[in-house]
């Protein structure tokens, strides 16, 4: 049931993508620095963390974008027929097509995989990025260790194995598709080529994502500006009030960086 006294959430926009694709997307205008806020997978733009950033930046004035992959959310497509490179080619071109200037890319979990990705691909229009629970080459790296060997079998030969979901009632499909296409995007096996400021939160009671992951990243990046924060009691969400007061005022101190004293002045 439907709270009368909160207004509706108004109908997203869409951007057409490949074929008859569409990203849904919001965007509230603002000044520069952009932010663009990347979900995780199988999430949408309608969780805590998108709300409350897209919140603070319109009390700060700052642009705000926050978008669904496909087949996620409000956007078109099948979540089965996803992949990370799908998902990165979906966050390029809404930074391409939706947003002007420069950019700071927040990505949750998958999203602070699909945030470098984007940010390699596009170097000249990202500006900085912030990672929570970032889930760089989890593919590679989660998913595989926690497969049994029977699931092991599934997905070899059905091309598909359906894992329990903790924060679902539906279980998650993952595909050999999406195995096979994210060990072609890895990034925590070379150097990283980013000459940016870097956020990175992290919950050390992370159940999904080991804490360790956001230090592999941080050690890969050639950017000097690099800076971890381990939330002891965090878990992998990090969406309690505390978490999000924590993350707007990190995205608060790496945009306030971005600023700098005119010629002349004092």
């Amino acid at each position: 049931m439907t709270d009368e006294t909160t207004p509706a959430e108004p109908a997203p926009e869409r951007l057409p993508r490949d074929g008859r694709a569409t990203i849904a997307y919001h965007a509230s205008p603002g000044k520069s620095p952009g932010v663009v806020f990347l979900g995780g997978f199988r999430s949408d733009m309608t969780g805590s963390k998108a709300i409350a950033l897209e919140a603070w930046c319109r009390r700060r004035g700052q642009a705000f974008v926050r978008f669904d992959y496909f087949g996620h959310g409000a956007s078109s497509g099948d979540f089965s027929d996803g992949t990370i490179g799908r998902w990165t080619e979906d966050a390029v071109a809404v930074l391409d097509a939706v947003t002007a200037g420069p950019q700071v890319l927040v990505g949750s979990s998958m999203g602070g995989w699909i945030m470098v990705l984007a940010a390699l691909a596009r170097p000249e229009r990202v500006a900085g990025l912030l990672g929570v629970a970032a889930a760089p080459d989890f593919t590679e790296d989660l998913i595989p260790l926690r497969l049994t060997a029977d699931q092991k079998k599934a997905l070899k030969r059905d091309g598909v194995v359906h894992l329990a979901n903790d924060h679902g009632d539906e279980p998650t499909p993952v595909t050999r598709a999406l195995i096979d296409d994210g060990s072609r995007h890895l990034v925590l096996r070379r150097s990283l080529a980013l000459d940016l400021p870097v956020r990175l939160l992290h919950g050390m009671k992370d159940a999904d994502v080991p804490w360790e992951t956001s230090l592999r990243l941080a050690r890969v990046l050639t950017a000097a500006d690099v800076e971890i924060t381990l939330v002891k009691d965090g878990d992998h969400r990090l969406s309690e009030p505390a978490d999000l007061a924590r993350l707007c005022a990190v995205l608060g101190g790496l945009l306030d960086g971005f600023i700098r004293p005119r010629p002349g002045s004092p």
